[in-house]
């Protein structure tokens, strides 16, 4: 007579199983949605916060408006934002467009050159440590009170983390796996484009993303220091004006600009580079 084996709580070890299982899936599915919603639960908490600091400690919406203020002065002056919003976004595509087209081949020459690693590297260490508020008024001085004062300031201020990622990820390789495919009859173009480059995508795109934050930083700048239109002469105007809340909104509005082209590039990144497990 065959008897089915349990366990001390009269369960067979299969079902037992079953439900172990079951309940780490279930934990983890319940942290995947919190680590899912983590910025979003972290951002509201902060806002809930401010708000109710705002409303119960009696501070003046002149000195700092609450956050509800704040949306609905979004809602109010959207046409307005969203026409300063379009020339900033163009200041920031076009100085951080030019500082990749440069950057990356820049990167090259470093690279492949130890010359040109010796005499370039000094020069963008030294241009890089300039305060880029210093640099503006001798921009508009010799570019003029158009776009390309703007422009130029982006593409200086984002062009330095896209060279030295660039020339980081290209470096970051094994000697051992290069020697290996060339052993085995490839070009220097063959052993570019299908071990350096896709090896150095992560450190590239590790660049990118910040060349892009601080490409909205110098465009920015620039419309502090001379503009007709943008964000940051709408916020300079704010401020003339003492509109704390025109001002706050005008904020928020460049943090969204630069939050959607983070997202952007990094959903590129999700299709370009072959993901990693990270060692955790």
């Amino acid at each position: 007579m065959k008897y089915a084996a349990t366990t001390a709580n009269g369960t067979k070890p299969g079902t037992a199983m079953n439900t172990v299982k079951a309940g780490k899936a279930k934990k983890k599915r319940g942290e995947s949605l919190v680590e899912r919603h983590a910025a979003l639960l972290l951002a509201v908490t902060i806002l809930l916060i401010w708000e109710g600091w705002v409303r119960y400690s009696g501070i003046s919406p002149f000195v700092l408006p609450s956050p509800l203020n704040i949306i609905r002065r979004i809602f109010t002056d959207f046409p307005l934002l969203m026409s300063h919003l379009s020339v900033t976004l163009l200041e920031v595509l076009s100085g951080y467009g030019l500082a990749i087209m440069l950057g990356i081949p820049t990167a090259l020459l470093i690279f492949y050159s130890r010359a040109c690693e010796r005499a370039i590297f000094p020069l963008l260490m030294g241009i890089q440590t300039i305060p880029k508020v210093a640099l503006a008024p001798l921009l508009v001085l010799y570019l003029g009170y158009g776009w390309a004062p703007k422009i130029t300031l982006a593409f200086l201020i984002s062009f330095f983390p896209i060279v030295v990622a660039t020339t980081v990820g290209l470096q970051s390789l094994d000697k051992g796996l290069v020697n290996l495919v060339r052993s085995m009859g490839a070009s220097e173009a063959q052993t570019f484009f299908k071990i350096r480059l896709p090896a150095a995508l992560p450190n590239i795109f590790g660049g990118l993303k910040v060349g892009m934050s601080l490409a909205v930083i110098g465009a920015i700048i620039g419309e502090y220091v001379a503009a007709e239109r943008g964000l940051g002469w709408l916020q300079m105007m704010a401020n003339s004006r003492f509109d704390t809340t025109l001002n706050f909104a005008t904020v928020v509005t460049i943090a969204g600009m630069g939050i959607t082209l983070f997202f952007i590039l990094g959903q590129i990144e999700k299709r370009v580079v072959h993901q990693r497990e990270l060692a955790k």
